[in-house]
């Protein structure tokens, strides 16, 4: 689905709502994807639905707020827009507890380190310690599929049953020809999880590289996210950083540090 469709289609979810003002103001800004920098008018009109005239008054109330900033004719996120983000209590509290023991381990791996959490039926990433010339398809703030990833596939593993039988229940898109598309095979991976307390993806998301993760749980076994380890496959010693990671979720959960 393009982000044009994305949007649009999160619009129809909306229903009335998209027609009151702050539904439209959140079209405006869903509208802005990863990789977009800036936006004209008229391309925030195309991928809303909106009128012309009511994106530029609404633009200019985001404006006024914060949320967007003006660049010439165009638009982009504003400050405001981060400094609410990183408010968010649940998020910011485990990435500052999660953060030494990210930094250890990607001083001895050299590897990319991720922290992920569940929204929905997404992985977000809430934080990512990389070298700069890591190639890894991952951002802060960057969403990806369940059943691809290895942040995704244990935090399936640690949810409530729930959440797995709603992925199951839809169609697992392919990524790459590597990636689980098998509702059946994706529940044995599943089960193997829940058994080693670790999982692996292996070119599911991109061609070359691979990842393993384990869950962070509380002392109470209340999952809180998961941390993951890519690396390029031709390099990747996965029974190695199984084990560096899961001595780092041991140490998570016996600390108690996010309870």
């Amino acid at each position: 689905m393009t982000n044009v469709a994305q949007t649009r289609a999160y619009g129809e979810g909306l229903g009335q709502g998209a027609n009151s003002v702050l539904g439209k103001a959140r079209l405006i800004l869903e509208s802005f994807q990863h990789d977009d920098v800036e936006l004209s008018l008229s391309e925030l009109s195309r991928r809303t639905g909106i009128s012309k005239a009511s994106v530029h008054r609404l633009a200019q109330e985001l404006v006024d707020w914060g949320m967007l900033e003006r660049s010439g004719f165009e638009y982009r996120l504003g400050m405001r827009a981060f400094e609410l983000g990183s408010r968010v209590p649940r998020f910011r509290v485990l990435r500052d507890a999660a953060r030494p023991f990210m930094e250890r381990l990607h001083f001895a791996t050299k590897e990319a380190v991720h922290l992920a959490v569940l929204d929905g039926l997404e992985v977000l990433y809430l934080e990512k310690l990389a070298a700069a010339q890591s190639a890894k398809p991952s951002r802060i703030a960057g969403r990806m599929p369940l059943h691809a990833t290895s942040t995704g596939k244990v935090l399936l593993a640690f949810s409530p049953p729930s959440v797995l039988e709603e992925v199951v229940s839809r169609e697992l898109k392919r990524l790459t020809p590597h990636t689980t598309v098998a509702p059946g095979l994706l529940l044995d991976q599943i089960r193997r999880i829940r058994a080693n307390g670790w999982g692996v993806e292996q070119e599911e998301i991109a061609a070359g590289w691979c990842s393993v993760a384990v869950p962070l749980l509380t002392g109470t076994r209340l999952l809180l996210g998961a941390l993951s380890i890519a690396a390029p496959t031709y390099r990747a010693d996965v029974p190695k950083v199984a084990a560096a990671l899961t001595e780092v979720s041991r140490r998570v959960s016996s600390a108690n540090l996010i309870n």
